[in-house]
């Protein structure tokens, strides 16, 4: 990996996962366990191919995501959070809470903030559980 700017933690944290691409794709791996890349592309934010294709690269080099053949094509690739990704789950629910308060949000989204909201730290335990169970 390259040189820190910083030693702070968040500094550094941001350097890794903290643009809106990499928290989009985490977002995506969250609730769907596992993607491929045309999931990723068919996603609201059109991502671009090549900011993609450099996300996912990255993602995947700093241990965040794991990419695994696909078990049905030999052209596909599978992608799913690591350990290190699972343990972002806390970060993407507070994110999602604030943005419940602070922002217009769709109504899928907010059944999901809903449950959230119900009982967070069981939210985050399940969901930890469910992505774990993915290999």
């Amino acid at each position: 990996m390259s040189r820190k700017r910083s030693d702070c933690p968040i500094s550094s944290s941001l350097e890794i996962w903290g643009d809106k691409w990499s928290l989009l794709i985490i977002r995506d791996l969250m609730l769907k366990r596992e993607c491929t890349y045309g999931d990723f592309l068919k996603a609201d934010e059109k991502i671009a191919t090549n900011i993609l294709a450099s996300r996912l690269q990255h993602l995947v080099k700093t241990g965040i995501i794991a990419k695994k053949d696909h078990p049905d094509s030999k052209l596909k690739a599978l992608y799913h959070l690591t350990e290190k990704g699972i343990d972002l789950i806390p970060l993407i629910v507070e994110i999602n809470l604030w943005g419940e308060k602070y922002l217009s949000i769709p109504e899928e989204r907010k059944k999901l903030v809903e449950k959230i909201k119900k009982d967070k730290e069981k939210f985050i335990r399940e969901a930890k559980v469910y992505l774990s169970e993915s290999d």
